[in-house]
């Protein structure tokens, strides 16, 4: 199944009740480099409780900082939700790899933090990735990461106290979403994104959380294809959320 072979008009349409109003489509440039015109279906919003956070977060909606949207862009329905069930998934021989060759990494979790080093991490990484120079790491913070929506804290990897990546997630008794993970652009080698996946889970299967929100998955796409070697994972075609082994 490809991004393409698939129709997700379904995709997210139904907006948990009294929450309509807020709620408005807004045109901008493809985030994700795409020919096609984007628009998002989006709204702003204060305080919700979990179980709400939940519901759209099944419907296939995602966050940056208060603003709750999805994706309703015409002629082109290539970005796919995706989630894994942590009791569910199996890794592969390169992620069981990955596990072990990082066993020096400590992981922490701590509230979120807009501190002087997650910055200047964050900062190396977007220049890295966006080498134009347009991204900042303070905008981040301010405009995609921080929240009052839902609980929201980060995941930190350290070496020998050396910050190595930080995620960035919100979290439930029976959901976590993955909202963005920055690293050292430096330590590539150690597959810092697939690490942080496998973190993520471990700590879902440890906490016995039922559903691990990974975002888009776009077939093909250098930032968000790898999603797909996470098996059996689940994506979101035409309302369902149908399993791929």
């Amino acid at each position: 199944m490809t991004g393409r072979d698939h129709n997700n008009t379904g995709l997210g349409t139904g907006i948990p009740q009294g929450l309509e109003q807020f709620f408005m489509n807004a045109a901008a440039e493809c985030p994700y480099g795409l020919q096609a015109r984007a628009i998002y279906h989006q709204g702003v919003l204060g305080r919700i409780d979990d179980q709400t956070m939940g519901e759209f977060l099944a419907r296939g909606y995602r966050r940056n900082g208060n603003c709750m949207y999805n994706m309703r862009c015409p002629g082109c329905t290539r970005c796919v939700p995706i989630r894994i069930r942590p009791i569910c998934f199996r890794p592969n021989r390169n992620q069981r790899r990955v596990w072990k060759k990082n066993q020096d990494v400590t992981v922490e979790i701590a509230p979120l933090t807009m501190s002087r080093e997650n910055l200047n991490l964050l900062q190396r990484f977007l220049s890295s990735r966006f080498p134009e120079g347009k991204s900042r790491a303070d905008s981040y913070y301010a405009g995609f990461f921080i929240t009052s929506i839902s609980r929201c804290f980060e995941i930190r990897y350290k070496v020998e106290q050396r910050l190595l990546g930080v995620a960035i997630v919100d979290g439930a008794p029976d959901w976590m979403n993955a909202v963005y993970f920055f690293f050292d652009p430096d330590q590539g080698w150690r597959s810092p994104g697939t690490l942080n996946i496998l973190t993520l889970n471990h700590i879902c299967l440890t906490h016995g959380i039922s559903f691990l929100y990974l975002g888009y998955w776009i077939e093909g796409h250098v930032g968000m294809g790898y999603k797909n070697v996470f098996r059996p994972h689940e994506l979101l075609i035409d309302g369902e959320w149908v399993e791929q082994k």
